[in-house]
């Protein structure tokens, strides 16, 4: 039994307690710890199982998506990230970023 003056524990969901749990984590140690322990173990992950590995899982995320959603979806995606790019950007930007391709092709072919 409980003292008077103390109270009953609340019940809580997992989800509840992740949020909980990451809240102290995050205001004890300061929201740059998630950023770093990321990186290190991506980076151990990537030492472990080298890069063909995450080669690996984009691709069978990429097609899980597409089973998903079907390819129309991502024709929709590009044209919507398109048409935000355009009324973004200034009237020349595509003839700028054409004139970079162009660039970096011829500059390629000279490395030949």
């Amino acid at each position: 039994m409980l003292p008077e003056d103390e109270e009953k524990p609340v019940q809580m969901s997992t989800a509840d307690a992740g949020r909980k749990g990451g809240s102290t984590v995050r205001d004890k140690y300061g929201e740059d710890y998630y950023r770093r322990i990321g990186k290190k173990g991506g980076t151990t992950l990537k030492e472990k199982r080298g890069s063909e590995y995450y080669r690996t899982i984009a691709q069978k995320g990429g097609r899980a998506n597409v089973d998903k959603y079907g390819p129309g979806h991502f024709s929709e995606m590009g044209k919507k990230g398109g048409n935000t790019t355009k009324s973004r950007q200034d009237p020349d930007f595509y003839s700028r970023i054409g004139k970079m391709g162009g660039a970096a092709k011829r500059q390629k072919k000279n490395l030949s």
